[in-house]
């Protein structure tokens, strides 16, 4: 059976870090996640969504994928075939957070790359860092049809100024239905650093569910880059250092492997 298709997706984030000094946060918050194929079906169904302009909430295709006018869905096409992932044309989703009041940034946006036949492909995990850069990471999936995907990466991308560059990724997700979540293990040669988990409910589309996740999470996309420098400041007072900020990769995506 192929996965509900574009929904809101209510739920909390929870950030630990283990070591060398322990830091957690929490926070609530809310995603889209929003088939390809159906965008400019939702700006015209949505009151208060738009596509490509201004609105309570939007959604820039720019802000995704290399930036260009190029279709993301073409975009990401052309990634697994390049990577010789078996697709077939089937449906695309996005989960991500949308512009709100016309401002959105998106340390992770994760896209899930459908078979025809409801199997899962591939996940792309897109990643954006405070300092205007991206890079995506995409795995295949050894299993299309588990209900838990496990797979794992090198880590390839600056992203925090408080983490080392020779760690690895462990991604555990559940794919999208009546909930989705991700958790991502990041590793060092000695054990857990870190750990994040995003645990989200699916609610339907509509303009009340938006009006509610508004008003439930107000300003959501400024509290997230806020707290992005809030908590880096409190890292800082504990003694983390500074790393070094290498220059992205050459190429703009890594493709990895599942984790087995």
């Amino acid at each position: 059976m192929m996965p509900p298709a574009s929904a809101l997706y209510s739920g909390t984030v929870v950030h630990h870090r283990v070591r060398p000094r322990a830091h957690r946060l929490s926070y609530k918050m809310f995603s889209l996640l929003l088939d390809l194929d159906e965008l400019d079906a939702l700006d015209g169904r949505l009151r208060l969504f738009s596509r490509n302009r201004f609105n309570v909430f939007g959604f820039r295709d720019r802000d995704y994928g290399d930036g260009s006018r190029t279709p993301l869905r073409v975009q990401v096409e052309r990634h697994l075939a390049a990577a010789g992932i078996a697709f077939d044309g089937g449906p695309i989703r996005l989960l991500t957070m949308p512009r709100i009041l016309g401002y959105a940034f998106n340390p992770l946006s994760v896209y899930f790359c459908y078979r025809r036949d409801g199997g899962l492909a591939a996940i792309l995990y897109e990643v954006n860092n405070t300092f205007g850069e991206r890079h995506s990471y995409l795995l295949p999936t050894d299993d299309p049809f588990a209900p838990t995907i496990r797979q794992r990466t090198d880590k390839r991308f600056f992203v925090s100024p408080f983490m080392d560059m020779d760690l690895t990724y462990q991604f555990r997700v559940q794919p999208p239905g009546a909930r989705v979540g991700i958790g991502i293990a990041t590793r060092d040669r000695s054990g857990l650093v870190l750990s994040a988990t995003l645990a989200s409910t699916r609610v339907e589309l509509t303009d009340n569910a938006l009006l509610n996740a508004f008003f439930s999470c107000p300003l959501l996309t400024l509290k997230v880059i806020g707290g992005i420098h809030w908590e880096a400041l409190q890292i800082f007072l504990k003694g983390i250092g500074l790393r070094h900020r290498p220059p992205p990769p050459v190429h703009p995506v890594t493709v990895a492997r599942s984790d087995t």
